[in-house]
C-alpha cells in the first residue's frame, strides 16, 4: 500500500481522482489533502473522509508517513510544487501539461532524479480499455501499415470568473494545451513520434485570452499524418470526441472513447484489397467488427500503475521526458498558428 497526499484538492481531483481512484483501490491510501483554499480542502477531506487537510504546500510535505503526491494544481504552479516535493523524498503524479515550458519541466525532471523518486505525468487516457485493445490491434498488424489519425475532443468552457485555464499566465493556453495534449498522446501512443506541425489556432468565441478552437495537422516520423480537433465552445451533449484510425487494410473508428469517462464505442472496418478497383465498389463483403473490451477506471489504473512503480522500483511509461515531448509538440503547435509555418519537433 503506498500513502498519497493531494496537491490541488478541487477540479479534478475532487471530481474524479479520489472518488474513482483513491476510493476504490486497494493499493492507494489517501492520508491528506491541500488547496490554497482552506475552505476547498477542509470540505473535499470531510466530504472523502481523509484524515488530514492543510492550505499550504509544506504541511502536507513534512508529512513522513506520505509517500506519494498527486499534483492537480493550476499549471504554473507544477515547476515549485513538484521540485519541492522532489527535494522532500516524495515520488510525484503531476497532471498535464507537465509544465508551461520545457526548462521548468527539464527542471522538475532534473529534481526528482537528483532526490531518488518517481516522476509520472497524468495522461489518464493511455488506460482507457479500448485504446489499449486498439494499440494490440495495431501492433498485431490487424490495421496494415497505419497511415492516419484523428483524435477529437470537444466541450463548451464559457468565461467563468476566476478559471484558471482561461488566463494564459496560469495554464500557458487553452483548448490546445489543455485538452490537445491528451489527444497528441494518444495520437503518439498508436502512431508514434510526431515530427512536424502545423496548426489554426484562436479564440473565435468567448471573451477570454485564450483559444478555444484549435486544428493541428501533424507528421509523424514514420511518414503517416494526423489530425487533432479540439475546442471549447461546442455543447457538450453535442460533442462526438471522435477517433479514426486509417490503415492499409482498413479503418478503425470511435466515439466517446476520448474524454474523462470509461465508456464509448469502437468498431473495426477490415479488408484484405489486393488490387485496384475502378469502381471503388463498397458492397464487397468486409470485417465490421465492434471491438468489444471490459471498461476500466482509467484513474484508479493510472493511480494503481503509479503505485506499482513504486512498489517495484520501475520507470513509469509516461516519465517526465515523455511529457515534455508532448510538451514540446504542444507549443510548437501555438508558433504553427502564429507564424503560418511548418514547425519541427
Amino acid at each position: 500500500m503506498i500513502n498519497f497526499g493531494i496537491i490541488g484538492a478541487g477540479g479534478i481531483s475532487q471530481r474524479r481522482m479520489i472518488p474513482e481512484g483513491f476510493a476504490h483501490s486497494d493499493k492507494c491510501r489517501l492520508l491528506a489533502v491541500m488547496d490554497s483554499v482552506p475552505e476547498t480542502a477542509q470540505a473535499v477531506a470531510k466530504k472523502f473522509k481523509v484524515p488530514r487537510w492543510f492550505d499550504n504546500v509544506s504541511d502536507i510535505l513534512d508529512l513522513s508517513e506520505v509517500q506519494a503526491v498527486y499534483i492537480a494544481s493550476p499549471n504554473k504552479f507544477h515547476k515549485e510544487q513538484v521540485i519541492a516535493a522532489a527535494q522532500a523524498g516524495k515520488h510525484v503524479l503531476v497532471e498535464k501539461p507537465i509544465a508551461l515550458t520545457v526548462a521548468d519541466a527539464e527542471a522538475m525532471i532534473a529534481a526528482c532524479k537528483a532526490n531518488g523518486v518517481k516522476l509520472m505525468v497524468g495522461y489518464m487516457m493511455r488506460f482507457h480499455a479500448h485504446h489499449n485493445r486498439l494499440k494490440e490491434m495495431i501492433e498485431a498488424g490487424d490495421l496494415g501499415q497505419v497511415v492516419f489519425g484523428r483524435t477529437q475532443l470537444t466541450c463548451w468552457y464559457p468565461p467563468i470568473s476566476g478559471a484558471w485555464r482561461q488566463d494564459p499566465a496560469a495554464g500557458g493556453g487553452g483548448a490546445w494545451i489543455d485538452m490537445g495534449s491528451h489527444c497528441v498522446d494518444l495520437l503518439e501512443m498508436w502512431l508514434g513520434p510526431i515530427s512536424r506541425v502545423t496548426a489554426l489556432s484562436r479564440t473565435l468565441t468567448h471573451a477570454y485570452k485564450v483559444d478555444d478552437s484549435t486544428t493541428v495537422l501533424c507528421e509523424f516520423a514514420s511518414g503517416a499524418q494526423g489530425v487533432v480537433e479540439v475546442n471549447f465552445n461546442v455543447p457538450d451533449e453535442a460533442g462526438q470526441n471522435a477517433l479514426e484510425i486509417r490503415g492499409t487494410r482498413g479503418v478503425v473508428t470511435a466515439d466517446h472513447t476520448i474524454g474523462q469517462g470509461e465508456g464509448g464505442n469502437m468498431t473495426a472496418y477490415l479488408f484484405n484489397q489486393a488490387g485496384y478497383s475502378a469502381a471503388q465498389d463498397r458492397s464487397k463483403a468486409f470485417i465490421l467488427e465492434p471491438v468489444n473490451v471490459k471498461p476500466v477506471n482509467m484513474y484508479r489504473a493510472e493511480l494503481e500503475y503509479f503505485a506499482d512503480c513504486i512498489a517495484l522500483d520501475k520507470a513509469p511509461l509516461i516519465s517526465g521526458e515523455h511529457a515534455v515531448h508532448n510538451l514540446k509538440i504542444v507549443l510548437a503547435a501555438y508558433e504553427a498558428a502564429r507564424t503560418g509555418s511548418v514547425v519541427d519537433v
